[in-house]
C-alpha cells in the first residue's frame, strides 16, 4: 500500500459519515457528559464517615500523548534513585499497565478522584494519531478519568475537533473508522478556564468542575499555558484567546469559594524542571534548594491560597514539591513525567467542619507504572481492536537503521535524529528547488527515538511507517522560504534569547551548517556569529538563502519570528513523507543508515 501525503486517518476510514456538528469554538461549551457535575466516578458509595477529617485520594497524570502501547527506547523508561546513591532505569508505561496501576491504587479508597493536566492527546503514536486520538479518549473513559485540563496539544486540530473529542461524533473529513460504531466522546469534562472565544469572550469549555461524594466537595479549575498560541499552529488556535494563568485561576477560585466550595485543585498545563531527573527525588529534602525551577514556580507563587494543590504538566518532568503560596504557606505542586510512565498519588485531608483541605496533611508521591504487573484485559482488547485497523499502514517498512537513532532520548541540545530529519527535509526541498541551501528542524517536533531493536514482527533495524509516524506525528508540511543571511543568524540567536533564553530551543541543522554555541554567555551572545559556516563558507548577512523548515517554524512558531519572515514561500509535502522517502532512498537491509554524529553544533559550557 503506497504511503500517501494526506491526513493519515483517511487511509483507513471505513464509512463516510456526517461531519461533526460542532464546528465553531463557541460550540465547545455545549453538553458535558451526564453526571459531570456530581463526580460520576466518585468512590464506591460507602457511607460518609462520622469523623471530622476525611482523606481523599487524588490520582493524577499528564502528557499522555496517546501512548497506548508501551513507549519504546528512552521514552519508555524512568530513572530511579537507589539507596546506595546510584540510579537505575526502569521500563514503564503503556495504558494496559496504567489502568492496572490506577485500579490497584484505588482499592481501599472509597473517596478517590482521578485527574489529568492536559496533552492527553496530540503528538500521538500512530495507533492513536491515525484515528485522530479516538482510541486514547476511549482508553481514558475506561480508566475512569474524572476530569482533565486542556493542554496545548488538545488544540493541534483546532477548536471544532476538540469539541468532537468532548462530545463525540464522526470526524469532519475522515468520517467514522468502524462500521456500526460512532465515536462517543469523553465521559470526563475538559476544562479550559483561560481559553475564550474571541467573539463572545466566553470560555470555550467549562472553566471548573466540582467533585462531590458523601458531603465532600472538591473543585477543579483547568487551564493551559498562556503561551499556547506560540507553540501550536495558527489554524489550531484560530478564533481563540489565551489568558494569564494566575489571573484566571484566582478569578474562578473566588467563584468557587462563593459557591461554598472551599477545597480547590488547579489542573494546569504548565510546569517546571526539577533539580534531578529521578522520579523519586525528594525536592523538599534539606539542602535540595527550591527543588524545581521554571515557569510553574512564579505561577504557583501567584495563585491564591484558596487553591490547595496544583497538578501540572507540559515539561514532561516528574516532581512532587511544595512551593509557597502568596501567604507563604507550603502548597503541593506535582507532575507525573509523561507518556503514562508515572502516576501521582496525593492524599488530601478534608475537614468536614471548614470544608477545606488541611494543607499541612497533604502528602504526595509519584509511582512507576511498571511493566511487571498484570495487563488490564479491557485495554489489551482496545489496543488489539485499533491495531487491527491500523496494521495495513503501520507495518509498512520504510527503511533500515544500524543502531538506535536518538531523538528526545539523546538528552543533548543537538540530537542525532533531529539532524537526520533536517537532512531529510533538505533532500525533499532540493527535489522541489535545487537552490535550497539548508534545513532547520524544531526540537519539539522530534517526538521519539528510532529504535533498532525488533518490536512485534518487525526485524531488527527495520523502520516501519508506524515508528516513523511516532517520531513525526504532526502532519506539518515541508516549507521553503528565502531568508537573508542576517535572518538566518537572527533565527539562530532566537534559540537562546527572548522567550527561549531561560529554556533554549536548539534548532536541528541539516548537514553543512555548523557553528558554536557559547553557553557561558547570555542571550543572543551565546551564538558565536563568526563561527557560523554553510558548507565551509561564512554566512553572508546580505546574501539570500533558500531555507527549508516545517510549516510550524515557517509560521514563526516556538519564538522564531525570523523564520516566519521568509519570502517567496513554497509548500512541499508532508514532513513524514519527506522522512520516509529519505529513509527509503538512503537505506537498505544491507546498507542501513547509521546514527548521525550530531557534531554540527559545538557547545561551550
Amino acid at each position: 500500500m503506497p504511503v500517501q501525503t494526506n491526513r493519515p486517518g483517511r487511509r483507513l476510514r471505513a464509512v463516510l459519515a456526517a461531519a461533526a456538528t460542532l464546528t465553531t469554538a463557541g460550540a465547545l461549551i455545549a453538553a458535558l457528559p451526564a453526571g459531570a457535575a456530581d463526580g460520576h466516578h466518585a468512590g464506591s458509595g460507602h457511607p460518609a464517615g462520622k469523623g471530622r477529617y476525611q482523606d481523599v485520594q487524588l490520582l493524577s497524570f499528564n502528557d499522555f500523548h496517546g501512548n497506548l502501547e508501551p513507549p519504546a527506547g528512552s521514552s519508555g523508561q524512568v530513572t530511579e534513585d537507589q539507596a546506595d546513591g546510584t540510579t537505575k532505569k526502569i521500563d514503564a508505561g503503556g495504558v494496559e499497565y496504567l489502568a492496572t496501576s490506577l485500579r490497584t491504587a484505588r482499592k481501599g479508597h472509597p473517596y478517590s478522584v482521578t485527574a489529568a493536566a492536559g496533552d492527553l492527546i496530540g503528538a500521538s503514536p500512530l495507533l492513536s494519531g491515525l484515528f485522530h486520538d479516538e482510541p486514547t479518549v476511549e482508553a481514558m473513559n475506561k480508566l475512569d478519568l474524572d476530569v482533565t485540563s486542556v493542554g496545548n496539544h488538545e488544540f493541534d486540530e483546532g477548536a471544532a475537533e476538540l469539541a468532537r473529542m468532548q462530545n463525540g461524533g464522526c470526524h469532519a473529513k475522515d468520517g467514522c473508522f468502524e462500521d456500526g460504531r460512532t465515536f462517543e466522546g469523553a465521559d470526563y469534562p475538559y476544562l479550559a478556564a483561560n481559553v475564550t472565544d474571541e467573539k463572545t469572550g466566553k470560555p470555550i469549555l467549562k472553566p471548573y468542575w466540582v467533585w462531590k461524594h458523601n458531603g465532600v466537595k472538591i473543585g477543579f479549575i483547568g487551564v493551559t499555558l498562556e503561551g499556547t498560541p506560540n507553540i501550536v499552529s495558527a489554524d489550531g488556535v484560530k478564533g481563540l484567546k489565551f489568558h494569564d494563568e494566575i489571573e484566571t485561576v484566582n478569578k474562578y477560585a473566588k467563584i468557587l469559594d462563593k459557591q461554598g466550595v472551599k477545597s480547590i485543585v488547579t489542573l494546569i498545563h504548565e510546569g517546571g524542571v526539577p533539580a534531578s531527573q529521578s522520579y523519586n527525588y525528594d525536592c523538599d529534602a534539606p539542602g535540595a534548594g527550591s527543588g524545581v525551577s521554571g515557569p510553574i514556580v512564579d505561577i504557583a507563587k501567584g495563585i491564591t491560597p484558596k487553591v490547595d494543590a496544583l497538578v501540572t504538566g507540559h515539561t514532561h518532568n516528574a516532581y512532587a514539591c511544595t512551593i509557597p503560596d502568596p501567604a507563604g504557606r507550603p502548597r503541593m505542586v506535582t507532575s507525573a513525567s509523561s507518556f503514562g510512565r508515572l502516576y501521582t498519588d496525593t492524599t488530601l485531608t478534608y475537614d468536614r467542619r471548614t470544608e477545606d483541605i488541611v494543607r499541612t496533611s497533604v502528602k504526595s508521591a509519584n509511582h512507576v507504572v511498571t511493566r511487571t504487573q498484570d495487563k488490564a484485559a479491557d485495554m489489551t482488547a482496545l489496543i488489539g481492536r485499533w491495531n487491527k485497523l491500523a496494521a495495513p499502514v503501520a507495518n509498512q517498512s520504510v527503511g533500515h537503521i544500524s543502531a538506535d537513532i536518538l531523538g528526545r532520548g539523546a538528552g543533548t541540545p543537538e540530537e542525532p535524529l533531529g539532524d537526520l530529519i533536517a537532512d531529510a527535509q533538505l533532500a525533499h526541498a532540493k527535489s522541489l528547488d535545487p537552490k535550497t541551501s539548508l534545513a532547520l528542524m524544531n526540537p519539539g517536533g522530534v517526538r521519539a527515538d528510532l529504535v533498532y531493536k525488533a518490536t512485534g514482527s518487525e526485524g531488527d533495524g527495520v523502520v516501519t511507517y508506524g515508528e516513523a509516524f511516532t517520531v513525526q506525528p504532526f502532519s506539518n508540511t515541508v516549507n521553503l522560504a528565502d531568508l537573508t543571511g542576517a535572518q538566518v543568524i537572527e533565527a539562530l540567536q532566537q534559540q537562546v534569547s527572548g522567550g527561549n533564553e531561560a529554556s533554549p530551543k536548539i534548532l536541528q541543522p541539516s548537514a553543512g551548517l555548523t557553528y558554536t554555541l557559547d553557553m557561558t554567555k547570555s542571550g543572543a551572545a551565546r551564538v558565536v556569529v563568526d563561527s557560523i559556516r554553510l558548507n565551509g563558507a561564512a554566512i553572508d548577512p546580505a546574501a539570500t538563502y533558500r531555507v527549508a523548515m516545517n510549516s510550524f517554524l515557517a509560521g514563526g512558531g516556538d519564538g522564531f519570528a525570523a523564520l516566519g519572515a521568509g519570502k517567496n514561500p513554497l509548500v512541499g509535502a508532508d514532513d513524514l513523507k519527506a522522512l520516509n522517502d529519505y529513509l527509503t532512498a538512503n537505506s537498505s537491509a544491507a546498507n542501513p543508515i547509521a546514527p548521525p554524529k550530531a557534531d554540527r553544533i559545538t557547545i561551550i559550557k
